[in-house]
């Protein structure tokens, strides 16, 4: 799938994951962007942990669909998540995928969570996704 073609799929799915966009999609990278609002905010302004999380578990399913297609019962089985620094104050969030192994059981990738304009990670996340047997039957992955 195509970045077009997941934004398209997760707004059907997720409605209520709004200002959660893929920008690119393609091979072992996927990078998507948090609009941050002011929903997304922890007292004193910056945007606060469940949400780095939250982006980082929405890029990671979305790179698993890109490979896998449309398969809602990919779900999460492991998540680590460190916060390296404070996200600069007024900018989106950028998350960028590394899948670094996609299987028949079980999708392993790397997510590294910027500040919009600076190269600077202030989190990163390992993800682990578990792909449910209909994904296999269907002949999607190898």
């Amino acid at each position: 799938m195509n970045a077009q073609d997941l934004n398209d799929y997760l707004a059907e799915v997720f409605p209520e994951a709004t200002g959660y966009t893929v920008e690119a999609a393609g091979g072992d990278d996927l990078r998507a962007r948090l609009s941050v609002g002011d929903r997304h905010l922890r007292p004193g302004g910056t945007v606060s942990g469940p949400t780095m999380f939250e982006l980082a578990d929405f890029a990671m399913y979305a790179a698993v669909l890109s490979r896998i297609g449309r398969v809602p019962l990919a779900v999460t089985t492991s998540a680590n998540i460190d916060f390296m620094r404070k996200p600069a104050a007024g900018r989106d969030l950028l998350a960028s995928v590394r899948m670094l192994k996609l299987g028949r059981v079980l999708a392993v990738g790397d997510v590294m969570i910027r500040s919009d304009g600076s190269d600077a990670i202030v989190a990163r996340a390992s993800l682990t996704y578990a792909i449910p047997p209909d994904a296999r039957e269907n002949g999607g992955l190898a």
